[in-house]
């Protein structure tokens, strides 16, 4: 299966039995990263998140107003 990564545009070719390439063909919502820019992202995360200023705002439990 040949895929472009969202970010570079780089064009590749994955194995057509990896559950990357099945998630792309069920799921038109899913994109493909590259492994080098998967890994350029999570380090510039990891630099962000050491400064102390980086949140993550996730949607956990719902706050009771009780």
């Amino acid at each position: 299966m040949r895929v472009k990564c969202i970010l570079c545009e780089k064009i590749e070719k994955i194995d057509d039995e990896l559950l990357i390439a099945k998630q792309l063909r069920n799921r038109p919502i899913h994109t493909y990263m590259c492994p080098e820019c998967q890994e350029r992202i999570a380090d510039k995360t990891q630099k962000r998140i050491e400064t102390g200023k980086f949140h993550v705002y996730r949607s956990g439990k719902e706050k009771s107003f009780l």
